[in-house]
């Protein structure tokens, strides 16, 4: 039997929400250009007209070329992202980019996808069970090695991304612990920066013993929970010490900011105090399209870039950011729907990676310009300035909807 032709079954509805995304971003990054006097609007159209081939070459290539070479494709990712340290140009402190000319490329951005790919090959091995404490390290050693290299770049935005993966790792079996680990770790550490340390440890103590005696644990976990309570107390004891010593002084400032510690509105919060007057001043149905005065003047430094949601804030107001982010929801939404009907365990894995890739950039992006993050330098997808970022997420996309396609040929 002749295999179908997978051009007919593309999936349509995540084409046209990746291409409504992609013009609506530059709309946006044409209007917070022209008062800069910058050609990024120009750039950009160039870097989307460029895409259009390379979403032919990735529909182009044969579904099972992905799973096939995924470990390939991971190791040449790794190489380039290593590469950085010796022939990487440095922009802004950050060596994160390869130079060619007046062209810069950022190998952090596909790594994504080659990550993703190296995964779900991983997972779809029949002889892979993550209930396994060696199969749970090989797991994680994929997702860690790319940000082993992206760290100190230094990239700490790239390498946050990273932690989505864990969510699909529970997904496909990983033991629940290590996301719960990972939840309160996060929780103890900013309750340590606004309260006491004395205090937390208290809270902690207060919990552990309720949930001892909601749980009616045996003997042997009582001593389970002192174990747990001396971890967390030893924890709770080393954070300011790391906050002090270890993390950099802009992000102890951004951290301060945010926890409302430190009010510094012309410094370093001023990115973050200027969006939210710009998405602030947009009220319900914004100002109009090229007619925002806090785009036109200038106010929200990187507008075009990390803080391009600001331009949606202010000129389409709540209504059109409203439905900005009902087209990224409903991207997601489609994107797990799919992956939940492929035929392959690689194929649905990849698509649970896509889906999450695509939401945490937007999450992150959309909380911090809203101030309720930390300023680390994520773009929102398809959205922001870039060449790399824009090529990054397309490829990551249309290799997931090229495997759907594909679907029709599997048993």
């Amino acid at each position: 039997m002749k295999n179908q032709s997978v051009t007919n079954n593309l999936d349509w509805i995540c084409i046209i929400i990746y291409s409504l995304l992609v013009l609506l971003g530059w709309l946006n990054i044409y209007s917070s250009s022209l008062s800069s006097m910058e050609d990024t609007y120009e750039k950009q159209l160039i870097f989307i007209v460029l895409t259009i081939p390379l979403i032919f070459i990735v529909l182009s290539v044969d579904g099972k070329f992905y799973e096939k070479y995924a470990s390939i494709i991971f190791g040449i990712s790794l190489l380039s992202l290593a590469g950085l340290f010796v022939f990487g140009k440095t922009i802004a402190g950050q060596r994160c980019w390869y130079g060619f000319g007046s062209f810069t490329i950022q190998p952090s951005e596909f790594a994504k996808a080659a990550t993703a790919l190296a995964l779900a090959k991983y997972l779809s091995d029949p002889q892979i069970n993550l209930k396994e404490v060696n199969r749970q390290i090989q797991a994680l050693a994929i997702v860690f090695l790319p940000v082993i290299l992206i760290l100190p770049q230094p990239d700490p935005g790239s390498a946050l991304i990273y932690s989505i993966f864990i969510i699909v790792l529970y997904r496909e079996g990983l033991p629940s612990w290590y996301v719960w680990t990972g939840f309160i770790t996060i929780l103890l550490f900013v309750l340590t920066l606004i309260l006491e340390p004395q205090y937390v440890i208290l809270i902690a103590l207060t919990t552990l013993v309720i949930v001892h005696f909601k749980s009616r644990l045996s003997d042997r976990n009582i001593l389970l929970s002192g174990i747990l309570f001396a971890l967390i107390s030893g924890f709770v004891l080393s954070v300011n010490y790391v906050f002090e010593n270890i993390f950099k002084q802009h992000h102890r400032d951004r951290f301060n900011i945010l926890l409302g510690k430190t009010v510094d509105l012309k410094g370093v919060g001023y990115n973050t105090n200027q969006s939210e007057i710009a998405i602030g001043s947009g009220g319900w149905f914004g100002k109009g399209f090229l007619e925002g005065t806090q785009t036109k003047g200038g106010f929200v430094p990187e507008q075009h870039t990390d803080y391009i949601f600001t331009t949606v804030g202010e000129e389409w107001g709540f209504t059109g950011s409203l439905v900005v982010i009902a087209l990224f929801v409903g991207l997601f939404l489609r994107i797990i729907y799919l992956a939940e009907r492929q035929k392959t365990k690689f194929s649905r894995v990849y698509g649970y990676c896509v889906a999450g890739i695509l939401f945490i950039h937007f999450f992150v992006n959309i909380a911090m310009v809203v101030g309720i993050f930390p300023t680390i330098g994520v773009p929102l997808p398809f959205f922001s300035y870039g060449g790399s970022g824009l090529w990054g997420f397309t490829i990551l996309l249309f290799i997931f909807i090229k495997m759907d396609a594909n679907k029709v040929n599997e048993w």
